[in-house]
């Protein structure tokens, strides 16, 4: 489900978990720049965006984020973080040319960023959702 994630951000090698309420990942803006954004909410934030850091394909093809004027973006990581079954982590690359989608959602003043998430496609996989690793 992607609970952590490693990136370059001005020349500087960054790593951050989702529980960390400053937790901020990259997107891609205008001439090819990165722009940091707050990942996701807790339920110890304040504001009226989902709860959570991640939001499954299938939910925003049903419609469900509509309301909240979902933008589609690139999060250019380097690696991301999943917990196998048992809570170990285990960090996988994305190689060049990869980044993970994400999503914008927006409500009023507030602005978070939600890790697109799909059903992993290898059987024995050691989480139910994966991010969507895209490439082009």
């Amino acid at each position: 489900m992607c609970g952590g994630a490693s990136y370059t951000h001005h020349g500087e090698h960054m790593r951050v978990y989702f529980p960390n309420p400053k937790a901020k990942l990259p997107v891609i803006v205008k001439n090819n720049e990165t722009k940091l954004i707050l990942w996701g909410r807790r339920k110890s934030q304040m504001g009226k965006l989902p709860l959570g850091g991640w939001a499954r394909l299938d939910s925003i093809h049903a419609g469900i984020w509509d309301r909240w004027f979902p933008k589609p973006v690139k999060i250019p990581v380097i690696s991301f973080m999943e917990k196998d079954h048992e809570g170990k982590s285990h960090w996988f690359d994305l190689v060049k040319g990869q980044w993970i989608q994400g999503l914008v959602a927006v409500e009023k003043q507030e602005q978070r960023l939600y890790v697109v998430t799909i059903e992993p496609e290898l059987e024995h996989n050691i989480h139910d959702r994966w991010p969507r690793v895209m490439s082009g």
